[in-house]
């Protein structure tokens, strides 16, 4: 059991204990390297992105790729918060986190993720404008407008998480203080508080859950318009370049908000399902997204032989 100091109201938790994923003890170290290495991957991954639009003009001189490089930027981050206390879970290390450190790892999951989940709407509405309104994208999604609709993304995250960290942190923990999580998250969290929770499963559910679902209405919403804008296209080849630029994201976008909602609009129920779920958006969709990326979009791939071309003679110029 973590720390505990007596006051003269009640005894207030200093530090939980995370429980970690189940498994079989003899599979400890397999499961040590699987995670290393999909931690791993998911850096070099979402890196070599972000280096190919910054280090070709053709990419970061368009919106769509610069939303891009920020959510490579995002699933870094992300992965960052989550998979490294995985890791340590599968060794002797201590799985005791101070309560800052809890209060921190639940702020920052949700700052990264609600900002991940309005980026995402955001890549949706670009690809709208590009396909529904041609003529007008460059006017309607300018350098400009981009940045300042990123930051909007950036600040909306930021009170998001706030919001969820505040109201989760605000309720006495007097004990126990084992998270039966791999991460501290809210329903799992909450399950330790010494007081009624009503109110923030109340808030969980509309602040995430719905806008994650409102979002999501959002997306499919804008792909409507897309796909029926594609089907006018009268040649096969311009259809076929315009569903492969929304394939990935649209890709993407599934693999993320059908386990948030799945988790989040179900407040205060607790199905074993929620751990391989949980892992899934927040280990595995990182590690997707550059594959997804480059392997699905034509663009991304030129860019990546163009740099390779011009490091290759640059190299025998030496």
């Amino acid at each position: 059991m973590g720390k505990t100091k007596n006051t003269s109201l009640d005894t207030v938790v200093t530090d939980f204990i995370l429980l970690g994923l189940s498994h079989p003890p003899n599979l400890r170290t397999l499961l040590f390297l699987v995670f290393f290495i999909i931690y791993i991957l998911t850096q070099l991954g979402n890196l070599l992105i972000l280096f190919t639009v910054w280090a070709d003009p053709k990419l970061h001189a368009r919106p769509m790729y610069i939303l891009l490089g920020v959510l490579s930027f995002l699933d870094m981050w992300l992965s960052s918060v989550i998979v490294p206390r995985i890791i340590l879970n599968f060794t002797p290390a201590s799985k005791a986190v101070l309560f800052g450190g809890c209060v921190a790892q639940l702020f920052f999951f949700h700052f990264l993720g609600s900002t991940q989940c309005f980026l995402y709407t955001l890549m949706a509405y670009d690809r709208y404008l590009a396909i529904c309104q041609p003529l007008r994208y460059p006017v309607l999604m300018s350098g400009k407008l981009c940045t300042i609709l990123v930051a909007g993304v950036w600040v909306a995250g930021f009170i998001h998480g706030s919001i969820q960290a505040t109201l989760t942190f605000r309720l006495p923990y007097c004990g126990p203080n084992q998270v039966d999580y791999f991460f501290c998250d809210i329903p799992a969290v909450l399950r330790l508080a010494c007081a009624d929770t009503t109110v923030n499963e109340l808030v969980t559910f509309v602040d995430i859950g719905v806008v994650a679902a409102s979002c999501f209405m959002l997306i499919l919403l804008s792909y409507a318009n897309i796909v029926h804008a594609i089907l006018k296209i009268r040649t096969a080849d311009g259809r076929r370049r315009a569903f492969s630029t929304c394939g990935s994201h649209l890709t993407v976008v599934t693999v993320y908000y059908v386990p948030c909602i799945f988790i989040y609009l179900r407040p205060g129920s607790k199905s074993p399902l929620d751990g391989a779920v949980a892992v899934f958006y927040t280990v595995v969709t990182p590690l997707l997204n550059p594959l997804i990326y480059t392997l699905r979009n034509q663009e991304v791939k030129s860019a990546l032989k163009r740099i390779t071309a011009g490091l290759g003679t640059a190299n025998e110029n030496k």
